[in-house]
């Protein structure tokens, strides 16, 4: 989370705020000043509500979870540029609203196969993708990615470690790592949370390297 000292841009009061919006402006800027507990007042305050926003978007429920804990990690990323000349909680609207459309959009390039011909109204056309094999850097590259992500892995703290592990290597559902690790499932979302915001801080710290 970033430990900008520095006030909420604009920070006039708007005309006709309401209450729950001016306390928002409060938590952004105590947590902008360095309070981590305003930052988790934040996320109490609008996990339930962005999960269903998010929740109207996709399909696959198991997912919405983790796209919440993403736009929170990128929102208190970018708190900094939050200007409060709108509500705090339209800026997060427009984050979560735009990260599930990019989440929708990769999805949609994925499973485009690239093996079946593809229906236009001029007839089939078939999918070529230019020959990269002159890249001889590639694998290197990719192999050296995956290792600094592993080792940002293995870098975290223990508890942090095995929830970030059973959740994206074993893919296992929150559930089941509460049941397995016998911890409250409040615990293990929290613990999921922090060690997302843990790797995202170390990987940016190395991303001159990929």
């Amino acid at each position: 989370m970033p430990e900008d000292n520095s006030e909420i841009k604009n920070n006039s009061p708007r005309q006709n705020a309401s209450a729950s919006s001016l306390e928002d402006d409060k938590y952004v800027a105590e947590a902008l000043a360095g309070r981590e507990d305003s930052y988790k007042q934040l996320v109490d305050k609008y996990q339930k509500p962005l999960y269903f926003h998010i929740r109207k978007m996709i399909k696959e429920v198991e997912l919405v979870e983790d796209l919440v804990q993403e736009v929170f990690m990128k929102a208190f990323h970018n708190l900094s540029t939050y200007s409060n000349e709108y509500a705090f909680s339209t800026w997060l609207y427009r984050i979560a609203t735009n990260h599930t459309i990019d989440y929708l959009r990769k999805k949609k390039l994925q499973t485009l196969s690239i093996d079946q011909p593809y229906q236009t109204k001029d007839g089939e056309m078939a999918i070529q993708l230019p020959d990269e094999s002159f890249l001889t850097d590639q694998p290197v590259i990719k192999k050296e990615r995956k290792q600094i992500v592993q080792d940002a892995i293995e870098n975290l703290p223990e508890k942090y470690r095995a929830v970030i592990e059973m959740r994206h290597m074993e893919e296992r559902s929150y559930q089941e790592i509460s049941e397995i690790l016998d911890l409250p499932l409040g615990t293990v979302k929290a613990h999921i949370f922090r060690a997302r915001e843990l790797l995202y801080k170390a990987l940016i710290d190395k991303r001159d390297r990929f």
